[in-house]
């Protein structure tokens, strides 16, 4: 089994595909994680969003521990800016794309995988029999992303995290190389007013009707 799920931030699409991933016992990959992973490790070395050139982003690919993705410091909001610059440059993408797909053909674990991103049933896994797309409106999922940081004990302001994720939107959706969008056969899912456990539910009910 392979499921793609995209969609945009806080949007709840991790926490989706983890659920999934336990349900079906499926390896998991969050592929914002390595491009988080990524802009630690740059940052680490004193390079900025502002600053960021993206051959020396790309070529940072090959050094990159990749168990940077389990340090708690890539959910900073800093980091996530950081990724957001370095994933709309291409030769980044490219950089992780055959990862992705590796990962996706040859799972470490489980019977399958399932992956979630910006691009992964439009670039990375366009043959995916089952993608999802999930999205909120912009002000609840800056409320979510907000409760999300201050919970961690980080000194946060909705009105800076709105502004921020307006900006992140606005790179995700504008960018040339794969845009955050649904594509024609993903199961779109709109969590404004739904938890976690309603969308997974809703997600289950779809996969049923895949008879995957």
């Amino acid at each position: 089994m392979i499921i793609a799920v995209d969609g945009s931030a806080a949007s709840g699409k991790g926490t989706l595909a983890k659920r999934l991933a336990a349900h079906f016992d499926l390896a998991h990959l969050d592929t914002g994680g390595l491009y988080r992973a990524l802009a630690l490790y740059l940052m680490r070395q004193r390079i900025s969003a502002e600053t960021a050139e993206e051959t020396v982003a790309a070529a940072a690919i090959a050094d990159l521990d990749l168990r940077l993705i389990d340090d708690p410091v890539i959910r900073d909001d800093a980091v996530a800016h950081m990724a957001s610059v370095i994933a709309a440059m291409p030769a980044v993408r490219a950089g992780f794309l055959r990862l992705q797909r590796d990962f996706a053909s040859t799972p470490p674990v489980g019977t399958g995988a399932i992956l979630d991103g910006r691009d992964i049933g439009s670039v990375v896994l366009p043959d995916a029999p089952i993608k999802f797309f999930v999205d909120a409106d912009i002000e609840i999922r800056a409320r979510r992303r907000t409760n999300e940081l201050q919970a961690a004990g980080q000194s946060v302001m909705f009105r800076d995290v709105l502004a921020d994720m307006q900006a992140r939107d606005a790179r995700d959706r504008g960018r040339t190389i794969a845009p955050l969008r649904a594509v024609e056969d993903a199961k779109q899912i709109n969590t404004s007013d739904m938890d976690a456990d309603q969308v997974f539910v809703a997600a289950l009910a779809y996969i049923e009707t895949t008879g995957t």
